[in-house]
């Protein structure tokens, strides 16, 4: 839509919930070139919407060198002249500092004020800060969840997923599978993450495993390494699913480059007992010990138990109990054992 604008050299106004940081962000580098002159064109006419692009091509850097206090000017500009998502970019100044000094109070004040003037992304801001009583305001709820409803209902489908969880949450699994779905289909991965989950639990729907791999999958490709990890949980066991222990492999890895601690250690497991890929015990450790340095559980169990038995590594029972002992703190009954194992051995 801004494409089209911006080489027809004009601008118009938003619907409710539209973005120029959006639509910037997608556009290709050649284009930013025609974008700034147009910005610039329009923001000099007056057309508040034009300041709030500008603002957002110097804040970001598009195109031309970054100036935050620059692009503070003009959203400041924008959001006198009555352009929301200008109110909502210069709440979002103040709350990380930049060209101006920090003011949590005068994000949320911006925030809102984004909100009310029909920008959802700046309602669904301020929905995150009344959930975890953040920047400023108190804890609460009910106007977080009124907030989020008012985003989702406008086009912003963070907010659906968001809407959603709070439903689950209440048992209520035909609502969060309706918000869900609206989330998953606006685009948001999460939304897709928790319907997957939601089908392959059978809550609130009848359990569908083929459905549930197939939204796991897109989140996966999406680069939710929680997808990733749960995809590989269901190749690795056969759950509902052809058992592949390769596939298993591929997807724990693409959770654990991605961040997710659980994928490293499944994957160190796969590798030390050698299913799926080649047999490699020292591989295993170094993902063990990734995991481990990440608060996994399971891969602080998993690096005590190589060190008891020298496994990929030097025999060494003082760091067996110190990362079976770490596993044991976070509840882990294995780790608990097995610290005793050791300690019963070293007597």
């Amino acid at each position: 839509m801004l494409r089209k604008m911006l080489l027809m050299g004009i601008l118009v106004g938003y619907v409710f919930g539209s973005s120029f940081n959006d639509e910037i962000k997608a556009l290709d580098k050649k284009e930013h070139k025609k974008a700034l002159e147009s910005f610039k064109k329009a923001c000099d006419s007056g057309d508040a919407g034009g300041c709030t692009g500008l603002g957002i091509m110097y804040g970001d850097a598009y195109g031309i060198k970054k100036d935050s206090l620059k692009a503070v000017k003009l959203y400041s500009k924008a959001c006198d002249g009555g352009d929301a998502e200008g109110c909502a970019m210069l709440g979002a100044m103040y709350g990380l500092g930049a060209g101006v000094k920090y003011d949590k109070l005068k994000y949320i004040e911006l925030k809102t004020k984004a909100c009310n003037g029909g920008y959802a992304r700046g309602c669904y801001s301020l929905a995150i800060c009344y959930a975890g009583g953040v920047s400023g305001v108190e804890k609460d709820g009910q106007k977080a969840e009124e907030l989020y409803a008012k985003a989702c209902d406008n086009g912003v489908p963070e907010g659906c997923s968001e809407l959603g969880s709070i439903y689950a949450e209440r048992s209520d699994g035909l609502k969060a599978v309706e918000l869900y779905i609206k989330a998953c289909e606006g685009g948001d991965t999460m939304g897709c993450f928790s319907l997957a989950t939601i089908y392959s639990k059978g809550i609130g729907v009848e359990q569908d495993s083929s459905k549930a791999e197939k939204l796991y999958t897109k989140a996966c490709d999406d680069k939710v390494a929680s997808a990733c990890y749960t995809l590989g949980e269901m190749y690795e066991k056969g759950d509902d699913i052809k058992q592949d222990s390769f596939k298993a492999v591929e997807l724990y890895t693409k959770a654990c480059d991605g961040g997710n601690a659980g994928g490293c250690s499944n994957l160190g497991i796969l590798y030390a007992i050698g299913n799926g890929v080649k047999q490699d015990s020292l591989k295993a450790v170094m993902l063990f010990t990734k995991a481990c340095n990440d608060r996994d559980p399971g891969g602080c169990n998993n690096l005590g138990k190589a060190y008891a038995e020298g496994n990929g590594i030097k025999q060494n029972n003082k760091l067996a109990l110190k990362y079976l002992g770490m596993a044991c703190d976070m509840e882990v009954e294995m780790g608990c054992k097995n610290f005793a194992i050791v300690k019963n051995r070293m007597k």
